[in-house]
C-alpha cells in the first residue's frame, strides 16, 4: 500500500496506463476485496491493449494509486464499457474514483467520440451505484438500469446478477 498525500488528490496525475503498471493495478484490485480479481496476466494485457480506454492515477513518485479500465464495445463503438474502477485504500474517500472516471470519459470522448458509458454493478454495491449515479448527474445524462447477466448464468458458483448501467447521451468536452 502506498502512503496517502497530506491533503488532496490535486497532486495526483491521471494518464494512460503502461504495461509496467499492470502489477500495481492487479494489486489494487486484489486489495480492494470487492472486485472480481482477474489474473495478473490480464492486467498486463489490459495495460497494453486497452490503454487508450483506461486511466491510472499516479502519486508524486509516479506509482499507481487508482485505475479505471474500459473498452469500446465492438457492436457500439461510441460506447465505453467501464470494466473496473479501484482506488488504493489510502486514497479512498477523496473523490479519486470520480476524477478517474471523468478524466477517462473526457479523453475517450475527444479521441474515440464516445456518447455513452456502460458498466455493470452487482446489487448492494452502493459505492459503485453512487459513483455512476453521480457521474450521470454531473454530465446531465440519462441513467438506465437493467439486469444484463442473471445469477444463474454464472458457472462458477453463487454470483449475484450483474446490472447494466447505461449512461447517455453524453456531450463531454475538455
Amino acid at each position: 500500500m502506498t502512503a496517502a498525500p497530506a491533503d488532496t488528490t490535486a497532486e495526483l496525475q491521471i494518464d494512460r496506463p503502461t504495461v509496467a503498471d499492470g502489477a500495481a493495478l492487479w494489486r489494487i484490485a486484489r486489495d480492494s476485496k470487492v472486485l472480481d480479481l482477474n489474473s495478473s496476466y490480464s492486467y498486463l494485457l489490459w495495460c497494453r491493449d486497452f490503454a487508450a480506454t483506461s486511466a491510472v492515477a499516479r502519486d508524486g513518485s509516479g506509482e499507481p494509486v487508482g485505475f479505471v479500465t474500459g473498452y469500446l464495445r465492438p457492436d457500439r463503438p461510441r460506447t465505453l464499457l467501464v470494466w473496473q474502477v479501484a482506488v488504493d485504500e489510502a486514497y479512498r474517500g477523496r473523490g479519486l474514483a470520480a476524477a478517474l472516471l471523468d478524466a477517462l470519459a473526457v479523453r475517450a470522448s475527444a479521441e474515440q467520440r464516445i456518447t455513452a458509458v456502460e458498466t455493470t454493478i452487482t446489487p448492494g454495491n452502493t459505492a459503485s451505484e453512487r459513483l455512476f449515479g453521480a457521474f450521470a448527474e454531473r454530465h446531465d445524462a440519462d441513467l438506465e438500469r437493467e439486469v444484463l447477466f442473471d445469477a444463474g448464468l454464472f458457472p462458477d458458483g453463487p454470483h449475484e446478477p450483474e446490472v447494466l448501467y447505461r449512461i447517455g447521451p453524453l456531450s463531454l468536452s475538455l
